[in-house]
This record gives structure tokens, sequence and C-alpha cells, in this order.
């Protein structure tokens, strides 16, 4: 990747996700009442050590401004109309406008230092900053729907850390559509009803919302009818193909959801792969990996990095998808100059 014009090659990922913690994140983001210390877990310490460095480490990270606004155009929806039960529920969709404001006055690149937490104990690692640009990233993370992917870049004998943030659009669809709600209601004689499902028009509502996040119906339909097989296999069996979202569902609106140039005909490892972030695809056909993924495990599923799909549906709807795809939901540093 490339800082203020300079290339930085990667020279590890870090090999698992940060969840960003309620801890973590400022008051009016949070879904408990403590204040917290912004202590941020992040792995056992044997990893953390492994990757940033030896016991007492202060790292040098840096974000990306263009990363920082592709994650609150990814997460506008959370904001607007949240899954959870934050602190400032109420006044998130104008925090939402106040952040994305300040992210824009920011530099290209912001650098920040993290510091070992050696004072607890125990096996957990953990880092904090008293740096601005982590005070952002607190700013903007929603917890337990967002994470941070981390990549060791530039020189050996003295790296930087890439921290990206992204949304986890699973966890989000999982708490809007959680477990069945019961209703309880009372019988003549005041006794309270056994608990029952949804009422009919509700579980036909949700059934219809799962069945299209699900890429079923109609939206299944008009895809097909643009391309009947997985571009990446060539496997036609409709039985083993997935309608995917290329714009995830909890990003989309509702035209969106139901829109098939925002979509691809997948099968199942390929779906999985392109909704986790870790292929993704140029608008000249080209497949990009994720470095989160080893070079063995790609090769034992047999692709290679900037393989040419011929089969694969492109035009200038799908392009603009794709956008959201490379900033938003693709794990890499690649820059998609096509």
């Amino acid at each position: 990747m490339k800082i203020n014009g300079e290339n930085y090659p990667t020279i590890s990922v870090f090999p698992s996700m940060m969840t960003v913690p309620d801890c973590v994140v400022v008051g009016s983001n949070k879904l408990g009442h403590g204040h917290g210390e912004a202590k941020f877990y992040i792995s056992s310490k044997n990893d953390m050590y492994d990757f940033y460095g030896p016991q007492g480490f202060s790292a040098k990270c840096f974000m990306l401004k263009t990363d920082l606004i592709a994650y609150l155009l990814a997460i506008r929806n959370e904001y607007f109309e949240p899954s959870q039960e934050y602190a400032r529920k109420d006044k998130l969709p104008q925090l939402w406008k106040e952040r994305y404001s300040m992210v824009n006055d920011l530099e290209d690149v912001i650098f920040f230092q993290v510091n070992d937490q050696d004072q607890i104990e125990g096996p957990r690692g953990y880092v904090n900053s008293t740096d601005r640009a982590y005070r952002v990233l607190r700013e903007l993370a929603l917890p337990l729907v967002s994470y941070v992917y981390v990549e060791k870049v530039g020189d050996k004998a003295n790296p930087l850390f890439y921290w990206k943030l992204f949304v986890d659009f699973d966890a989000i669809w999982e708490k809007q559509n959680g477990p069945l709600v019961f209703h309880y209601g009372k019988k003549k004689d005041g006794e309270l009803r056994t608990p029952v499902a949804q009422t009919k028009k509700e579980e036909e509502k949700r059934k219809e919302i799962s069945k299209a996040r699900d890429g079923q119906g109609k939206y299944r339909e008009q895809l097909l009818e643009q391309c009947r097989y997985c571009p990446f296999t060539m496997i036609s069996d409709e039985r083993l193909l997935i309608a995917s979202h290329i714009k995830p569902w909890a990003a989309s609106n509702d035209e969106e959801k139901s829109d098939p140039y925002n979509g691809y005909m997948l099968s199942p490892l390929f779906d999985k792969l392109f909704d986790r972030g870790f292929i993704t695809v140029t608008s000249n056909r080209h497949v990009i990996l994720s470095e989160f993924i080893s070079p063995y495990t790609w090769k034992q599923i047999g692709i290679q990095n900037d393989t040419f799909i011929k089969a694969l549906p492109m035009d200038e709807n799908r392009i603009k998808y794709l956008d959201f795809h490379h900033q938003s939901v693709f794990k890499g540093s690649y820059k998609f100059e096509d």
C-alpha cells in the first residue's frame, strides 16, 4: 500500500478480527452504563506480542480517512435505525452527520500510538492510547457490530500497523432479526397466557424479509436470468447456487436489497469468501484475494490473485455496488485502479 506516496509492503496480517467492545466506545455509543477505560482487548498476550512486539511495546499505528468515510457510509443504517439500545439512541442520526463532517476534515493518514497494557494480569492482551486518532475510532465505532482488521506493513525492523474499521453486517442482521418475540396477554380470569409466537402478520413479514435476505424469491429469479452459474466454478445446478448480495443487506436500502444488479450467483464456498470480504473483484473482472487467508489455503481452494474471471457479469449498475464492497467489505489494502 502507499502512504503519502511511499510504498509500504505488507509483512503480516493479525490472525483475528478485533471486535469493538462496549468498554472502548464513547458514552453516546455505549450499551451499558459503565464509563470504561478505553482498554481494547485484542487477543491473547502471546498472539499480541508475536505481532506487535515484546512485552511493554508501543506500536505506531495509522488509519486512512477514506477507510473511516467508508465505515460511516457502511454503518449509516445502524446509526439511523439502531438494532441495539445505545445510550443516546435518539441522538445517533445527528451524531452520524457530525462525525461524518468531522472525518472529512481529518488528514488523509491519521497516526497514533497504542501501548501494551501489561499491568493487567492474566493471559488476555490489551492496548490503549491517549492519542486523538484513537479517540476518533472510539467515537465512530458502535459496539459489538464493529471490528478492526490490522496489517503490519513497511520495514520489519521498524513496522507500522494499519488499522481498518469494519461493520459486522451479520451481527446487525442477527440483532435485527433475532429470536421470535413472544407476546403475553391475560385470560379473562386474570392469569397469564402461555407464551405464543409472533402474530401471524409479524411472522409473515419476518419470513418475507428473511427470504429476500437469503437470496430467495423474486430477487433470486431475476438474478438467475442474468447469471445462471457461478462465474468462479461454472457450477450451474441451481440447488448449489446462492443469490449473494454485493452491498450487504444490512447496509442497503429497500431498493438495493431487491436489485438483482446488487448480486451474483455463487457456489457456497465463494459466497462465503465474497460475503466475508476475503475476495473481491475489479471492474475489469480480476479477482483480488485477501491476505487474511493464508497462501496455503488459497492454493487448496485453487484460485490465484489477479485471476481474470471471464464469466463474471459486469456493468455500470454492478460497479457502483462493487465500489462499496471494495471499501467497506473487502479485508485488504488493495487499491482498485483498473
